[in-house]
């Protein structure tokens, strides 16, 4: 059994923990490349280190440790946090966070996967996706308090021309960026592109995503994995005889595509046929719209995952071959 080290990272420093014959060792090193050489000079290699996925902060160490051959798992901070809750912890501190991930390492150790670096593709699209939504929102805001002040009847001549200045400004930014992530995307993932939205319904902004978050479909063996690592994987809330409450979808992934599904759901249920089928029949059992919805989004999920790890373009008709 290896030594299994927890590290709670934070933008200048990070926390290690780990057990010396029995005893509890911290350490804190600088978030930089002379504390990530001093740190691995001090572990012995055959360690597995464990880290939360802390926004940008783990990545420049993740990537250094996988560089140097030191097997790593980065792990879901939620994870974390109910395994903290569960032993009813109720310290918060850098040293005692680094003990927390160590312990919940060492007691998950033979299912933790270990991690690598995202393609570069991915990382430059995931980085212009974030600035585009960022843009976005500030263009909303920007439009909002325009609309706001003409709407109080003295709106300033200056205080427009400066909020039409920084929308228009914005509202390019956001065509270029949307265009570069498109040339990104054909330079390194033509081929899932163009897979992808071979799907009725399915556009540019949707497949982009879809590649960025799957780094082009290869963190999941199956579409349930998929689907639940989305949020569209449906919750079930029943107990005994007398708690029976409405279905939900989990929505424990990531609401910008799920956005984006959805709103693919209103085309598909005229352009695609297997979706068109499918909301007939629900119609015809009177599911609510926006259940239905849901349920077509999470057939276009299906179907984006099958044709981009077939590498076959959609077929209207296909059938499986059966083997009897």
């Amino acid at each position: 059994m290896c030594k299994i080290i927890g590290i709670d990272i934070s933008k200048q420093t990070f926390d290690v923990s780990f057990r010396e014959e029995e005893k509890l060792v911290h350490q804190i090193y600088s978030n930089n490349l002379k504390g990530f050489k001093k740190f691995v000079k001090e572990i012995d290699i055959s360690s597995l280190v464990v880290m939360e996925a802390s926004g940008p902060y783990y990545v420049s160490l993740a990537s250094y440790l996988y560089d140097a051959d030191i097997k790593l798992s980065v792990v879901n901070p939620l994870k974390v946090k109910r395994f903290s809750q569960m032993k009813f912890y109720r310290a918060k501190t850098d040293k005692k966070d680094a003990g927390i991930i160590m312990e919940y390492g060492e007691l998950e150790q033979d299912s933790l996967s270990l991690w690598k670096p995202e393609t570069k593709g991915v990382q430059s699209l995931k980085q212009m996706r974030t600035t585009t939504e960022l843009l976005q929102k500030q263009l909303r805001q920007s439009k909002n308090q325009l609309s706001a002040f003409k709407s109080s009847g003295s709106l300033n001549k200056e205080v427009a021309k400066g909020l039409k200045k920084v929308i228009n400004i914005t509202e390019k930014s956001i065509k270029d960026l949307e265009y570069q992530m498109l040339n990104v995307c054909k330079e390194y993932y033509g081929e899932s592109l163009s897979l992808l939205t071979s799907i009725p319904s399915i556009g540019n902004k949707t497949a982009m995503m879809l590649i960025a978050i799957t780094d082009d479909f290869s963190k999941f063996e199956h579409h349930k994995q998929l689907i639940a690592y989305v949020g569209f994987a449906p919750r079930v809330y029943q107990s005994g005889t007398s708690v029976k409450g409405k279905g939900h979808i989990c929505k424990m992934g990531k609401s910008q595509i799920r956005k984006l599904l959805y709103m693919c759901s209103w085309t598909a249920k005229y352009c695609n046929k297997t979706c068109s089928e499918m909301y007939e029949r629900l119609k015809n059992k009177g599911k609510p719209e926006r259940v239905i919805k849901v349920a077509i989004a999470n057939k276009l999920l299906k179907q984006a995952f099958a044709v981009a790890t077939s590498k076959q373009k959609y077929i209207e008709n296909y059938q499986p071959n059966i083997c009897f």
